[in-house]
């Protein structure tokens, strides 16, 4: 994967397959420490000590449509190549938190890539599913929570074209408004 958002795809998906009914997605970037920080919580079926213990392992996998699972592994790997690392935890019945971290300013650091359109898409495909997205640089924060979203919609599909647009064009938005400025001064 060449961003971090198709990173947090694959890992939100992997807890709507444990059977998270509430899922939350941080993104944090500090530019005053140079950090950039992620996290995928999850309220699934969790995992024991040992199988939590073994999901770096790119040989390790739940799925039963490969034999390998390279998301996670991956990930883990990118981020201690750009000074970070990852961590999880899991309880079985409780759920699971993902963690990871990078020097933001690492040459190799993936890019985040289309948060929007990566939160969009869980949201829209998986509506039973709460999901909670935070996306906060230095001080400033945007929150997307999609429980008002779907109570004002009463029924009313999130596939709707105007709905579509409501939700990226909020989330466009809100990511845009703590974004920090890239402009280089020469």
């Amino acid at each position: 994967m060449r961003e971090l958002a198709l990173h947090l795809l694959d890992i939100a998906e992997n807890s709507v397959a444990a059977g998270a009914r509430n899922i939350s997605i941080d993104v944090m970037e500090d530019t005053r420490t140079d950090r950039l920080c992620m996290s995928v919580t999850d309220d699934g079926k969790g995992m024991d000590a040992e199988t939590a213990a073994k999901v770096v392992d790119p040989f390790v996998t739940s799925r039963t449509t490969r034999k390998v699972g390279l998301g996670i592994p991956l990930l883990k790997a990118a981020a201690e190549a750009c000074n970070g690392s990852l961590t999880l935890q899991s309880e079985l019945g409780k759920g699971t938190r993902l963690d990871v971290s990078f020097q933001r300013s690492h040459i190799d650091r993936m890019p985040l890539g289309d948060l929007p359109g990566t939160i969009q898409s869980l949201v829209v495909a998986f509506p039973e599913i709460h999901w909670l997205f935070r996306y906060q640089v230095n001080d400033d924060v945007f929150v997307f929570d999609d429980t008002d979203l779907k109570r004002e919609l009463e029924g009313i599909s999130l596939t709707e074209p105007d709905v579509l647009t409501f939700i990226r064009t909020s989330l466009e938005d809100g990511v845009d408004n703590v974004q920090p400025d890239t402009e280089f001064t020469a």
